[in-house]
């Protein structure tokens, strides 16, 4: 197959969810890397570690001790970002350059499995599925108090994750974040411009292509996205209506948990290493009727409660690795004073990980 940088000239890619350009040069892939390349280190082999606070039956830094749970566990974080309580204005300033408003919400941690050397990528389909209906749960319970809920994982100490335990959080609050209010805004301009849903016709546009396309089944696909800021960046996008997680049915959760069973391990065997990330769900914001906010709305922008048409169930993957296990992609000089750049095209990116073992390269080398 021929190399889809070998004939790219430097150019500019439009990201259609946040309005926002990435400036590819697929031309400086071919400068002589001469830094630092080693061997990756050995992974954790132990199912239990005696010092990990988010083990089954271990205390955790907050004091409190885990229960000997046997399958997924939430609990609500130790050190919180947002506090449920409702917050003073007591400190607002009327100048318009120092302005500021109260935000209250409640964050939790989802431990994945008991099993601490096991990552989501090396966990079973059927487990895997589990943590997809906690997910779900949590979505729908925090939804009802609410205005966002967020989904998320940092795996790995590279992204600043505090502990090696498969595990990722949730945080809701009674506000919009920046980030979703551009989707938002940028998915409802599409429908109400184009007649179609932005994600979904995104979704059939790639899988007819196949060039972007990482691992597809029947009701998901995952991409790297024509946008990709990040070298391996994917989008992983249902190939059928879903605003939010929980709406999704039995059999479509179990087909989302093959298809990312399938991404997971082509990502550790790209670099034979437990591959560090940012990962994220985007579903639809909530209904203000029953918030503890109840009328507030954010000033980036406001949502019709009512038309949700627009809006399309998806998931971030925002891993920073370029080379190897140990080179990554840094968002420094340009990329924080002008645009996003990569030198990777998306397409070449989604080749290489297509082109990775569906069997994770650990169990491969102990002949499982």
């Amino acid at each position: 197959m021929s190399n889809p940088d070998s004939h790219s000239a430097p150019h500019r890619r439009l990201n259609p969810l946040t309005g926002e350009y990435v400036l590819v040069s697929p031309h400086r892939n071919q400068r002589p890397w001469q830094g630092q390349v080693d061997a990756p280190p050995p992974g954790e082999t132990r199912a239990y570690v005696e010092d990990c606070y988010l083990c089954a039956g271990n205390a955790r830094s907050g004091g409190a001790r885990n229960p000997g749970y046997r399958d997924t566990f939430v609990f609500d974080n130790d050190f919180p970002a947002l506090l449920d309580t409702a917050p003073s204005q007591a400190q607002a300033s009327s100048h318009p350059l120092l302005k500021q408003e109260p935000v209250c919400g409640t964050c939790r941690v989802i431990c994945y499995s008991p099993e601490h050397h096991r990552s989501l990528a090396e966990l079973p389909v059927e487990s895997i599925a589990r943590v997809i209906d906690t997910w779900a749960a949590q979505s729908a319970e925090l939804g009802r108090d609410y205005r966002y809920v967020q989904l998320f994982e940092n795996k790995g100490a590279v992204m600043g994750c505090s502990s090696p335990h498969p595990h990722g959080q949730v945080w809701a609050m009674d506000a919009l974040p920046s980030e979703v209010v551009r989707e938002e805004e940028q998915q409802r301009n599409y429908l109400k411009h184009e007649g179609r849903s932005l994600l979904m016709e995104y979704a059939h546009l790639e899988s007819a292509s196949g060039t972007r396309t990482v691992v597809e089944n029947f009701l998901w696909i995952a991409v790297v996205p024509h946008w990709a800021a990040w070298p391996f960046e994917t989008l992983v996008l249902p190939k059928f209506p879903l605003t939010r997680l929980e709406n999704a049915s039995a059999e479509e959760r179990r087909q989302l948990a093959d298809l990312l069973k399938r991404l997971l391990v082509r990502y550790d065997n790209l670099f034979q290493t437990r591959f560090p990330y940012t990962m994220g769900w985007h579903g639809a914001p909530y209904p203000n009727e029953g918030n503890e906010t109840g009328e507030r709305q954010t000033d980036l922008g406001e949502v019709n409660n009512e038309d949700q048409r627009h809006w399309q169930f998806h998931g971030h993957f925002y891993p920073p690795l370029l080379r190897s296990h140990s080179v990554r992609k840094f968002m420094v000089g340009f990329e924080m004073l002008a645009e996003a750049q990569r030198d990777l095209t998306p397409e070449l990116a989604a080749q290489m990980l297509r082109d990775c073992s569906e069997q994770h390269f650990a169990a491969a080398n102990h002949g499982v």
